[in-house]
């Protein structure tokens, strides 16, 4: 059997996804299209994250709606939705997640990476790196300094895009590869501490660890959803796009 080239696997991976979108096993069309509708024309979607939300995309590639710039996982996922339920709105959609990123990166890259770009919805996923590159002796980071970093972020991103409504997604693991014991109990703590912030800069709130949660509960193992315990697997990403997309057209909504 021949190799697959990175077109082909680009082309399967759009493929699959237009697979879920449509054949009702993740059921995104209601909910992408109030999306679109909460939104003013021409509104900026911006990701933002670590290599969760990077998922393979190119970096040379910054236009919007690129199906290569939006890489593979649950970003594209929920762009490609939206765009597709309610193309009128023209809504330009970005991913600039960076793989390895911790909230201290974000920092130093925000003006070009997010002020810039002037998103009217912002998500940010990020937390994982900054405890598994302290257990690889790779950071010294706090839980107090994550805390103090993602609310200063936050901050500043409030008084430059005082109107961008803002999504602080729930920094998530599951117990497998490479997550074990050691982990705990200070990945529940930061992931607290960004709860915490989430709540005190008035976010919406995606609850990423619960939903993971109670999937594995009923009967499915974590490698299903994320098979070094951190990386989610396309239906992992195919997850969190449902329940990004549901959490945050019920909060536009209200």
């Amino acid at each position: 059997m021949g190799t697959l080239n990175r077109r082909d696997m680009l082309s399967a991976s759009a493929l699959a996804t237009g697979s879920l979108l449509t054949a009702g096993t993740v059921s995104l069309k209601a909910e992408a299209r109030e999306l679109a509708s909460a939104l003013q024309e021409d509104s900026v979607v911006l990701f933002q994250g670590d290599s969760i939300t990077d998922a393979g995309r190119e970096k040379n590639q910054q236009g919007a709606n690129d199906a290569r710039a939006l890489g593979r996982g649950y970003a594209f996922m929920i762009s490609a939705a939206a765009l597709a339920e309610f193309p009128a709105h023209k809504l330009q959609c970005h991913n600039r997640g960076i793989s390895g990123n911790k909230v201290p990166d974000l920092d130093k890259r925000w003006d070009e990476d997010c002020i810039h770009l002037k998103p009217k919805l912002l998500s940010i996923l990020i937390g994982v790196n900054d405890i598994w590159h302290k257990l690889n002796g790779n950071y010294d980071g706090t839980v107090q300094g994550y805390e103090e970093q993602l609310a200063a972020l936050l901050e500043r991103t409030r008084k430059a895009l005082p109107d961008t409504k803002i999504v602080i997604c729930e920094p998530f693991v599951l117990r497998c590869g490479a997550v074990n014991d050691n982990w705990f109990p200070e990945f529940d703590q930061r992931r607290a501490a960004c709860k915490k912030v989430a709540e005190e800069a008035a976010t919406i709130w995606v609850p990423f660890q619960t939903m993971f949660d109670e999937a594995v509960a009923n009967d499915t193992t974590p490698a299903y959803w994320a098979g070094d315990g951190v990386h989610p697997t396309i239906a992992g990403h195919a997850l969190m796009a449902k329940t990004w997309l549901q959490t945050v057209t019920a909060a536009l909504g209200t």
